[in-house]
């Protein structure tokens, strides 16, 4: 059985950070992307940032320069250092990962339950 677990959710003021963890643990053979994704209330989930196995990291728009991921692939974990939020970044973010599970010759995408992160005004 795959999990991923995230922690790291709260409350912040404006201009302040936060940093989000997301471990995956279980029968794991392989993970490709690792990744943040986010929900406002009403709204699909969007991409927020992503990293490779190999190092190379994607981030949308709206928090280039704001935002930081990182990952430890020796221990299956991805982190998302968040500076400078604004009361927009309020949201549930999840974790997401590309996962090929022992046993299985395919990769499927496993997500977090999700970690509230509110950012007041």
């Amino acid at each position: 059985q795959v999990r991923l677990a995230e922690s790291g959710g709260g409350l912040v003021q404006a201009g302040g950070s936060l940093r989000l963890s997301c471990a995956a643990s279980g029968n794991i053979y392989s993970i490709n992307a690792m990744g943040w994704y986010r929900q406002f209330p009403g709204k699909e989930r969007e991409l927020v940032a992503t990293a490779t196995r190999g190092g190379n990291t994607y981030y949308a728009d709206s928090v280039k320069g704001r935002f930081t991921i990182s990952r430890d692939n020796a221990e299956n974990t991805v982190d998302l250092q968040m500076n400078i939020l604004k009361f927009e970044d309020t949201a549930v973010y999840y974790c997401n990962a590309g996962i090929r599970p022992q046993g299985s010759i395919y990769y499927s995408t496993f997500w977090g339950q999700g970690t509230q992160v509110t950012v007041s005004a």
